[in-house]
């Protein structure tokens, strides 16, 4: 079932907000200032992207599990000179019902398609 990237985002922060409460020493990387869900969801975002171009050329999408996408978003808080890429507009995100598999919906190109030629109809093939 997909859901909105609130609902993603809302995931991916609560997962966040319990890690910070079991790990006291993420909780202090968590709170930094300069940091926030938002620019967190965007860095995620452009990292799925980047790797559904480099893996998946001419597909529609890129998936990830729940461990990669949190593994990233700990990264986001962790590392101060970040730099976030700037989405596309046509970029969505796609939730599970129970975790935050995130997938980017990209348009793939259209393949041109050809008509068959039409075999002899006196000599059958094998193939």
């Amino acid at each position: 079932m997909a859901t909105s990237n609130n609902s993603v985002k809302d995931k991916i922060k609560a997962y966040l907000d319990k890690r910070a409460e079991e790990d006291s020493l993420f909780a202090v990387t968590y709170a930094k200032e300069n940091k926030n869900i938002d620019e967190c969801f965007s860095y995620i975002m452009g990292e799925v992207l980047k790797a559904s171009v480099n893996i998946n050329r001419g597909t529609k999408g890129c998936q990830m599990d729940d461990d990669e996408v949190y593994s990233m978003a700990v990264h986001y808080y962790d590392e101060d000179d970040i730099k976030i890429s700037k989405l596309p507009a046509n970029v969505k995100s796609v939730a599970s019902n129970s975790a935050p598999k995130t997938e980017v919906k990209k348009e793939a190109p259209k393949a041109k398609i050809k008509p068959k030629k039409k075999e002899d109809v006196g000599q059958l093939s094998l193939f």
